[in-house]
């Protein structure tokens, strides 16, 4: 029997107990802001669980939960927790052949969708799903004329859970108090990046062990305000929306919808704030394209404090002064750009902000530190409940993701792979005992995959089977070269090729909002992302982004050739993960024929690729791309 503060619904009802009337979530619907206490966040848990448990949820039962950040859909993992069952987050936006995947290899027995969407999703592969029993609704919205027996919305479950001889009886926290820290809390699955993903078996010991750690290197406080945007699926919301919230009793706000995310954000102005390496590198292109879009003194006075501010932070990275100069021009830049860009992010109140999940380039890190935003890095893994390493304020620096975190034992293993130790690491991979043996050392370390350098703090190079060298013998980590490419706001995504060859090249995804932005501005027409993406003007202002890159690139693993896409590489189309992690070997094999005519000096090359629908369908696009050289 665990303790109150050993479970993530037991941390629930301490925070009910000892700060009832705090708010613990906000949700915008409709634009208003509502307000939950954790005593609501109790109650609203307890009828949803007595609910389940009225339906035939039990100890070891899977609960998959499907749809943007709802408080519904945290209260039901929270419910599906307190009687013994898991949680399942998966990706929103999975088409129907990857929800199937998962929904069937996790034994789902219910599902709880945030809306009709969803539901559809669902249903179109219930035959797929031999254990689920239950799908349960959130938004009612559309769903009047569905006529299913195994349909349910999230009020009748609750009125059942509340009909029941168990509430208000006390017997809800018996039930609580009953679990176990090593019970299975949550399930995340793997990105898949070398294959089909695997369920990860995350204790509410490893995760309540993560949030301690966090707290033990960063300030977080119980008035604490953060955003709930990232997909639940990601083990960065299980432990930093959920698990952090729960153990310090912050509060947790849901935007109104996705498209609404930046108008929310600055309404907030939350006090601590996460995005992915893709999500700092959009806001930087919109920064970019705002920036070139002002005119006159704006434009001059926007460059001269942007250019001034990167200089002072290069400046204190390499332990220079910026002098008296400087430091009046940082107090007036304050003034006059970079606090008012603070606040039009949503960013004015934010002590501290972190990247992680992949490397962010070095100038889109050193950028936003010089615009006076705390931004850090963190390194971690699904495996490892999302924490390893934490950057200090005292000690940042974009090379590197700060030393590891204490009670974590991190050495390094073969070809300089890390491998980790620690309360934190997971039990196993659902189902997969040969992938959980093969995942471990003989004397119990976590093979993350990643190789890294550790010499006090941790230095993440790229996935250990991704770093390879150039025919000469130089190193070569693709994603060092990519990162500093999509630090171009014309760029969205990079993929390199170089290991084992003369010379690098690259294929490019141009950014079809900034790019055709430029476009319409120097008057040059375009009907699709295909046609833009080829015109010769485009191709030349990518040229002059890879130029500018390879100055600051080792002479041998400055890219020589280069291609624009027809298309944006889409998880959809199995290129990238739902994290926007390259899957290099399907890329490798899709795009075979542009890696030959690369490294066959060929100046052209035709390409078929096929495109995924949202419902599953599939088409394809034909194009003839041509090949250029860089300078």
């Amino acid at each position: 029997m665990a303790g109150r503060e050993d479970t993530l619904p037991g941390l629930m009802l301490r925070n009910a107990e000892v700060r009832g009337d705090k708010p613990a979530m906000r949700e915008k619907d409709l634009g208003i802001w509502r307000t939950y206490s954790w005593s609501d966040y109790a109650k609203e848990v307890e009828a949803f669980a007595l609910g389940l448990s009225a339906i035939g949820f039990g100890q070891g039962d899977k609960l998959v939960v499907i749809g943007d950040n709802r408080p519904r859909l945290y209260w039901a993992q929270i419910a599906a927790q307190s009687l013994g069952g898991a949680a399942v987050p998966v990706y929103q936006d999975s088409i129907a052949e990857e929800l199937a995947f998962v929904l069937a290899d996790a034994d789902t027995k219910v599902v709880v969708a945030e809306d009709q969407e969803q539901i559809d999703k669902v249903l179109s592969i219930q035959d797929q799903l031999q254990s689920l029993t239950w799908l349960i609704y959130d938004d009612s919205r559309g769903m009047a004329h569905y006529d299913n027996p195994n349909l349910k919305s999230f009020v009748e479950v609750q009125e059942t859970g509340r009909a029941s001889s168990v509430a208000g009886s006390g017997g809800f926290a018996k039930m609580v108090d009953a679990l176990d820290t090593d019970d299975v809390a949550v399930m995340s699955y793997t990105s898949g990046t070398t294959g089909k993903p695997k369920g990860v078996m995350l204790s509410h010991g490893n995760l309540i062990f993560a949030a301690k750690t966090f707290c033990s290197v960063e300030d977080v406080r119980e008035s604490d305000d953060f955003i709930s945007y990232l997909p639940m699926a990601w083990v960065g919301e299980s432990m930093y929306g959920m698990a952090l919230s729960l153990m310090v009793g912050c509060s947790c706000n849901c935007p109104e919808a996705p498209e609404t995310l930046e108008r929310d954000l600055r309404e907030l102005g939350p006090t601590g704030f996460i995005a992915s390496p893709r999500g700092w590198e959009t806001i930087l292109s919109q920064l970019q394209v705002r920036g070139n879009d002002t005119t006159g003194l704006k434009r001059w006075v926007y460059d001269t404090f942007r250019a001034s501010a990167v200089k002072a932070e290069n400046a204190k990275a390499e332990g220079r002064s910026g002098g008296l100069g400087g430091t009046l021009l940082r107090g007036l830049g304050e003034f006059l750009v970079y606090g008012p860009v603070r606040d039009q992010l949503g960013l004015r109140r934010a002590r501290w902000c972190y990247t992680g999940g992949a490397p962010l380039g070095h100038d889109t890190f050193r950028f936003f530190r010089a615009f006076g935003i705390n931004l850090k890095q963190f390194y971690g893994s699904t495996e490892v409940s999302g924490i390893v390493s934490v950057q200090r304020d005292n000690n940042v620096n974009p090379v590197t993701v700060g030393p590891p975190c204490a009670g974590i034992d991190v050495k390094m293993g073969d070809k300089g792979e890390i491998l980790v130790k620690s309360p934190g690491v997971f039990k196993g991979y659902y189902k997969r005992e040969d992938a959980t043996a093969e995942a471990f050392t003989d004397d119990g370390y976590f093979r993350t995959g990643d190789a890294g350098v550790l010499d006090g703090d941790l230095t993440v190079i790229d996935r250990a089977k991704d770093v390879g060298s150039m025919a000469d013998g130089t190193a070569y980590a693709p994603q060092f070269i990519e990162s500093k490419l999509k630090f171009s706001a014309f760029i969205s995504e990079a993929v390199s090729f170089g290991d084992g060859r003369d010379f690098v090249s690259v294929m490019i995804a141009i950014d079809p909002n900034t790019v055709g932005n430029w476009a319409e501005k120097n008057a040059i027409t375009f009907t699709n992302y295909g046609d833009l993406s080829q015109k010769p003007q485009v191709r030349e202002l990518i040229a002059k982004e890879i130029a500018l890159v390879n100055t600051s690139l080792p002479t041998a693993v400055r890219v020589k050739r280069f291609l624009l896409l027809a298309k944006d590489l889409d998880a959809d189309d199995a290129e990238v993960t739902r994290t926007r992690k390259v899957r290099r070997a399907f890329i490798a094999e899709r795009y075979a024929p542009v890696i030959q005519a690369f490294y066959s000096n060929d100046t052209e090359v035709d390409l078929r690729t096929e495109v995924t629908f949202e419902d599953g369908r599939r088409s394809h696009v034909d194009a003839r791309l041509l090949i250029q050289d860089a300078a």
